[in-house]
This record gives structure tokens, sequence and C-alpha cells, in this order.
């Protein structure tokens, strides 16, 4: 019988878990600009982690900065980390900025203009519609 859950899928539930905790009541940076965790990869030997986390800000520079800021913090985070969760191997930790939060808002309002677009095109072509029809009839 197979398994429902990978075991490396389920402690890096559990470190997105813990991680988001820690980032928001131990880490006292007010250059991190409210971080989210929103996924973690676990290699398969649980020795390193990718921790993907957005921020509420779209600027490149400050992005940049926080995830750099992650990162020199990782040690102090893997440390709090390791007293929260009972596992013989703590892995490495290792922050990523998760590109796809961004590019679904991208999305979303280029769907958004497209249906706009063809709303006003309905709207405006809406006077005109009845020629084409009878035009086909004949």
């Amino acid at each position: 019988m197979a398994r429902e859950f990978v075991r490396t899928d389920r402690v890096g539930q559990q470190i997105q878990k813990e991680v988001a905790v820690i980032l928001q009541r131990e880490v006292k940076d007010p250059r991190l600009s409210m971080a989210t965790v929103s996924a973690v990869e676990v290699s398969r030997d649980l020795a390193y982690a990718k921790v993907f986390v957005t921020f509420f800000t779209n600027e490149k520079t400050e992005i940049d900065e926080s995830v750099k800021i992650l990162n020199e913090a990782a040690g102090f985070i893997r440390s709090l980390l390791a007293k929260q969760l009972r596992a013989r191997i703590m892995p490495q930790l290792r922050f990523v900025y998760d590109h796809s939060m961004a590019e679904g808002v991208r999305m979303t309002s280029l769907v958004n203009q497209a249906i706009a677009s063809d709303e006003q095109r309905a709207q405006n072509g809406s006077d005109d519609s009845e020629a084409p029809e009878q035009a086909e009839d004949k």
C-alpha cells in the first residue's frame, strides 16, 4: 500500500509553519517588510531546505535586500527552528524570493484588462451587430 505523504513533504510543511512563526515573532529586523513563507522544498536527505518567501513590496531593491538579510540570519533561524522541531538532522536554510505570487497578480490584471476590453468592444459594436447578422441570412 503506497503512502500518501512523502516524509520530505511533511518535514517541509512543518518547517514552513515554524519559520513563519519565527519570522513573525523572533526576527526583529525593521528592514524586513512583512515576510511571508509561501513554500519550503526540502532535499531528499533532509540536509537542505529552500524557503520561498514573499513580501508586501514590489520594489526589486527592497526584495533583494530582504532576501539577503534573511540569508544572513539563516543560522539564527535554524537554531530557533532546531529548538522547535524534534529532528536528528536540521536542514541548512536558504531563502529565495517566490516570484509566483507577483506573477499571479500580473496575470490576473492582464485577464481583467482583456475582459474589460472585450466588454467595451461588445458595447461599442452592439449598434453594428444587427448588420452582420442580416448579411449572413441572405
